[in-house]
Order: structure tokens, then sequence, then C-alpha cells
């Protein structure tokens, strides 16, 4: 029997092996988890608390069980008596290893919080919203003329908002009295104009004059989930919020959370509950910062790849894991808020955005609505950069989408020093292409590293990795430079000009910082990148070739990583083909931008659903293309493709050739999906 054990943490995807009954405290502290401990590992401040994955974990090849922690002890019993801990918390300083296992970091443990970097942009809607208030004088009863309370308010809806043809919950009826009554026959009533089978749905009252409503946009991501609180009287958003998602604990990719319900029965259920008591974390968070009632939210509109999708409906995605990828369905859904387990008003419904296909979700259908390249006379790319980039490309002549298998690399995971977005992550890097010196700029502080009082600015939060926006420049700086050259391969014979080039096995590194932690980027660094950005490329370059085209007029890049990449450096790399640069733009959350129309334009809901019936899907893993153009942009920028329009703006390296290292410093592998 092995006297060791391996520990996975996630979100961070950092593992390593520990002597049985070293604490998962002292575990995280050694491979640089970021968990909170104010007491030095006392049980005082509760601050370290994670969760225990449980179950098959195909991704890392282990099985984690809660059996293969320490007993709960004594300490922790009375931590639960007087401050409480949820069910399945574990404190990381009292638990101590006895097999492999998976543990969640959950954001609230994490020193650095995650900045969630999806806002809503300004754009600017009209308001239609399906919701709407009516203030109602109600006749009162008459023994004279008999007719329920019921009947009077429907009457008065007629003569004084001109809205008929009526229904109601039983829970109106069941407050109908009582309600009149208080507000002495004056109440405000929310009615909803699009509710299945047509005809307007009385969904909420209230006594007297009643001026506060609201909706909820959300976008679930894999990887985050955002939420924003609208006004929908005046279409302002009035808060928003945003979370990791829970469902990171049960795979960082889409597969592996559909993997884990193949292995784990009933898994899809654990999933469905975790990202459902996620959105009612956000409609909590976002109502208490405006200081109204949950009660208050009337609406929602949501979004999500497919996987998200079928998960917040609570449908089994294990179809989407394989060809054909199947979706249960595609159809636009319109539901009572509750049956998606909403604790927000009784009343309110929920609106989901039809998806496009099996990897083309309902947030790519987010970002048609917002981008509107069914509107465009000329070619548009729209890419939602995630670790499945979904690409809409096309005019109001004709709309093409794929997806294409990008993986985690591009928010920081699988990346030596990577981490995602939070402060004390090098968002911007630029390298001295002489003396081969870098200076960077990390979230959270304004300065560059080079200027003076750097590091007393960044003393509270350090520098603790390098996120998706730096790595790109990383590694784009580092061709400017000629440390990589076109194929990625690390010059090791610069190491005679610069200790920044180091051996490392049997290839080089670049280091960026020396301390603790060292940041540093590794060739397998470079080829994490180049697999990510040639996958991209090369489903852009699918859909150019079925419109006939050689080059596209405008460029959106949507997404919380798409939306902070300097685009510069995303076109030297490879990432998107060559186009003006002042035509390349970021969206913001697009997708979330769409949810938003769909919630306070109600014409908009036909709009998107008569686009996406019109959308012509390409899958990209039967198309016997997609290896040529995915091989071709594996190079920086790129093998063949010429980049004109940055030629103009920046001068390219003259491709070079460097031996390779023995093992040729990683792969060409055709990706999976992720």
């Amino acid at each position: 029997m092995s006297d060791d054990a391996l520990i996975v943490f996630t979100p961070s995807g950092k593992r390593g092996r520990f002597l049985l009954g070293t604490p998962v405290l002292q575990a995280a502290r050694t491979l640089g988890v970021d968990i909170d401990s104010v007491c030095g590992g006392r049980a005082i401040c509760g601050r370290c608390q994670v969760n225990v994955g449980v179950g098959e974990f195909a991704k890392h090849g282990i099985t984690s069980s809660a059996d293969h922690l320490s007993p709960i002890s004594k300490v922790e019993e009375r931590y639960d008596r007087l401050r409480g801990l949820s069910v399945g918390r574990r404190l990381s300083c009292q638990t101590k290893i006895l097999g492999d296992i998976v543990i969640d970091v959950p954001p609230e443990s994490q020193v650095h919080k995650q900045i969630i970097r999806k806002e809503a942009d300004t754009r600017v809607i009209e308001l239609d919203p399906c919701t709407r208030l009516c203030f109602l004088e109600v006749e009162e009863p008459d023994m004279h003329k008999p007719s329920s309370d019921l009947e009077r308010v429907y009457r008065a809806l007629k003569e004084q908002w001109q809205i008929e043809d009526l229904s109601c919950d039983l829970a109106i009826l069941a407050q109908l009295q009582k309600v009149l009554r208080q507000g002495d026959w004056k109440i405000t009533a929310a009615i909803y104009s699009r509710a299945p089978g047509g005809g307007n749905r009385l969904v909420a009252i209230w006594p007297g004059f009643h001026d506060t409503v609201y909706g909820l946009a959300i976008d679930v991501g894999s990887t985050t989930i955002a939420a924003h609180l609208t006004n929908l009287a005046t279409g302002e958003i009035a808060a928003s919020a945003g979370l990791m998602n829970p469902q990171i604990r049960f795979g960082e990719d889409l597969m592996s959370r559909v993997s884990y319900v193949m292995m784990n029965p009933g898994g899809e259920k654990e999933m469905t509950a975790a990202v459902r008591e996620a959105l009612n974390t956000l409609a909590g968070q976002v109502a208490l910062q405006v200081g109204v009632s949950t009660n208050d939210i009337l609406e929602v509109a949501l979004v999500g790849n497919p996987v998200m999708h079928h998960l917040v409906l609570g449908i089994d995605p294990v179809e989407l894991g394989g060809a054909p990828f199947a979706l249960a369905t595609g159809l636009p859904i319109t539901c009572p808020a509750r049956d998606l387990d909403f604790k927000i008003n009784p009343g309110a419904w929920a609106y989901v955005l039809p998806c496009i296909a099996g990897h083309v979700g309902a947030d790519t259908a987010g970002v048609v609505l917002s981008e509107a390249p069914h509107e465009s006379d000329e070619i548009m790319l729209a890419v939602d950069v995630g670790t499945n980039a979904e690409i809409v490309l096309g005019s109001k002549r004709r709309l093409l989408a794929c997806s294409s298998p990008t993986g985690p690399a591009f928010e920081g995971a699988q990346i030596s020093s990577g981490q995602r977005a939070a402060p004390g992550a090098i968002e911007r890097i630029r390298i001295d292409p002489v003396t081969l010196e870098p200076r960077y700029r990390v979230i959270g502080c304004e300065k560059w590293s080079d200027q003076p009082g750097f590091e007393e600015a960044i003393a509270a939060i350090g520098v603790t990795g390098i996120c998706g926006s730096g790595i790109i420049e990383a590694v784009a700086e580092m061709y400017l430079a000629g440390i990589i050259n076109q194929d990625g391969l690390v010059d090791g014979s610069l190491a005679a000009r610069s200790p920044r080039i180091e051996p490392y096995k049997r290839t080089f590194n670049y280091v960026i910082r020396e301390g603790e932690p060292r940041i540093a980027v590794t060739q397998n660094d470079v080829r994490a990148i180049q697999l990510a950005k040639a996958a991209l490329y090369a489903g852009v370059r699918l859909l150019m070739d079925k419109l006939g085209i050689d080059e596209v007029g405008k460029i959106r890049l949507a997404g919380a990583f798409g939306s902070h990449i300097d685009v510069k450096y995303a076109m030297i790399l490879g990432l998107i083909p060559d186009c003006p640069l002042d035509r390349v733009q970021s969206a913001g959350n697009a997708a979330g931008t769409g949810a938003r129309i769909a919630l306070l334009n109600s014409q908009s809901r036909d709009e998107i659903e008569a686009v996406v019936r019109r959308i012509e899907k390409i899958e990209t893993a039967v198309e016997p293309m997609f290896q040529q153009h995915f091989v071709e942009a594996m190079a920086i920028p790129h093998k063949t493709a010429p980049f004109p329009n940055l030629s103009k703006k920046i001068t390219l390296p003259v491709p070079k050739f460097v031996a390779p290292a023995e093992d040729g410093g990683g792969d060409r592998r055709r990706r999976r999906r992720s």
C-alpha cells in the first residue's frame, strides 16, 4: 500500500502527492493554492473551508471519496456548533489526507477573490418588456351587483388598461381579498403577456401603489455566472454580480462534467442543484445591493452554452458528450421561474433563449441578438471566446455557426504559472527585444513593474501568476522578441544573452519573475496556447471557406476573456484572422447583453428565434479541412495566411529555424472537445 496520495485542487488545477496524514491546508500551501486562513490553522476563523469532491474524476484519473479524508474532528464539530459548517464543507486545517482526493476551494475561502469580468455594456435597448405594472382602482363589492373580487379586478384591467384575456395562478387568488382590502380597493397588478398558450397572466399584486419591478438577465458560463438586476420600467441595470460556477468542482471543462455524469449516476442532479443554488445566491446578492426584496423580481432571461443550458433545465447532458451531439431541445423555453427553483416572486416567469446546435448554445444566440450580424451589410465575425469557442460568421444574407475546442488555456488553466483573473495576476507584459527583460502589470495595480513604487503598490496582493490576457501577450511578445520562432520553439541559444532563458528538462523556459511564486513561461505553455489558438482559427477559417471569402470586414470578441485581451496581440498570435485593427472590437459580455435585450424587449424574442432557425450549423468534427487548417494555424501567426493589415501596424519577425528539442516540445494531436 502506498504511503502517499494524490490531491487535486479546483478551480486552480494544481496537484501533488503528499504523505498520508498531511493536512489539506498544508498541502495547499505547498502547492501555492489560494486558501485563506487568518487564525493560522487553529480552527477559529473558519476561512479555510473547502468542498470535498465525491465520485470518479476521469480527467484526473482518480476516484475521490469523503473516506479519503480523516473523519470530522472534535474541533470541527465544535466550530460547527458555534458558527456552523455547510453540508459537505470541511476545515482544511483540520482535515488530513488519507487517499486520493479532489478538493474544491470555494470563492469565499480564497485570499484573492475572483474578479468576475462580465460586465453589462451600455447598449440602448428599446423598452417593451413582457411584464408591466398596472395601478388599479377596483370597484367594491355590491349586494346589488353580485360578482367576485377577481372578476372586478379583470374588469378594471380591461377598462383602465385595455388588458383582457386574463388568467392567474391559485397563489394570486389566495391573497387577493386581503390585498384588495389592505389597499382600500386600490392595488398594483403585474401582468405577464407572453405565457405559453397566449393571453395575459396576472402574476403579482400589491396593496396600493407599487412601482418597483425587476428582471434578471443571467449568463450561465462554464467558468463564471453573471447576473444583472434590471429595472423593467426604465431598462436601467440596478445591480450586477458574478460568481464562479460551482460546477467547477465536478470538472473544469464541459466534457469533464459530462464525463462525471457518465461515471456517477445521478451526477446531473448534483450539478443542476449546484447551479440553481448559485442562481439564487446571485438573485439575493443583486437584490441586497439595491435594497429591494427578491419578491420584486418578476422575470428572468437566461443564456448558457448547451451543457449549462441542459443542466439549468434539469436535463441530462450525456448526449452532448459524443457525436452527433444531440440536444434534448434547442427551442426557446418559457416556464414559471419556480420550475427552475428560483426563489423570487412566486409568479415570476423565465425565458431561456434558443440553442443553435449541439455545441453552439443559447449564449451564442445572445451574442447574435446583441451584435446583430443578421442586420449587417458586411461580413462580421463574432467569437465568444471560452473553453469552447463559439463562432458566428456572416451578414444579413447568410449566417453560419460552429464551435471549436479551445480548452481552458485562455483562462489560465493548464498553464504552469496560470490562474484566473484575480488581484495579483499578470495581465499585461512587454519584452525588450534587445535585453529580453520583461515589464508587466498585474490586476489590482495600475503601475508597471519597472515603475518606481511598484513593489510597494503590490505588497498587499503580491504577484501570484499569469491570467489569460497575460499569457496571450507573453507568448506574442516572446515571438516579437525572437525568443520563440514561428513554430513556437524556444530558442535555447539566447541563454547566452540572458539568464531569463533557462534550460528546463529538454527544453527552455522564459522566466518573467523570480521569487515566490516563481513565474515562467515554459515550452509546454507555449504549446498549450498554440493548440488553443489553432483550434479557434481553424474553426473561423472553416466558416470562411463555406462562405467563399478570404477576409472579414469586422470582428467582435465576446466573453469575459475576449473582452480583456488586446486585439493587436490576439492577431499577432494568430488567434483571429487578419483584419484592420480598428475594426476589431470587444463586445463585452455580449451573451449577457443578449439576455438583457430579451428581458426588456418582447419582440426581440421573436427576432432571435427566427434568426436561429436560419443559421447554418457547421460541425467541425466531421469536416476534413478542419485538421488541415488546424495544423497550419499552429504557426505564429500562421503558416501560410498573409496578415497585410497587421503588417501595416507592426513589423513581424522574419521566420527563422530553431532546432527542435528531443521531445519536440509538445505535440499536435487533434484536440478533443472541451
